[in-house]
């Protein structure tokens, strides 16, 4: 019996509990069992194997019945679903922090500066003599 899924790498376990990764094939003896698909992140799904009689024409040869019964789904197929996030796992956002005022940086005082009075201008005028 051979077990597919999309995408591949997931586990098929029978009910019988033989497993393999798919893609894969198992030897099974059971009539009718079941096969659960598993794979992180994706939802599981089970699927149920019956045993149908064979469409195939009997052999008008053969002394005995040549139809034999097949397992049905045969492939087993299955396209896993993309699991959502757990409601319970996710965490509450948290409150925005505040962000504190900023500082204000000290100002330094300088002393006072007595500005000295600008130059006098030069006067085009030669300088008076002075008296000794």
């Amino acid at each position: 019996m051979q077990f597919e899924s999309e995408p591949a790498g997931a586990e098929a376990r029978t009910s019988t509990g033989q497993t393999c990764r798919t893609p894969c094939s198992l030897a099974v003896t059971a009539s009718e069992f079941t096969v659960s698909f598993a794979l992180p992140g994706y939802q599981p799904q089970t699927v149920p194997v019956r045993v149908v009689a064979s469409t195939d024409p009997r052999d008008p040869n053969a002394q005995a019945d040549t139809s034999d019964p097949r397992l049905v789904p045969n492939p087993v197929f299955v396209e896993l679903q993309t699991a959502a996030p757990p409601v319970a796992a996710r965490k509450p956002a948290a409150p925005p922090k505040k962000k504190p005022a900023p500082r204000q940086a000290p100002t330094a005082t300088a002393p006072e500066q007595a500005t000295s009075p600008a130059p006098a201008p030069a006067s085009p005028w030669p300088p008076a003599p002075s008296s000794r």
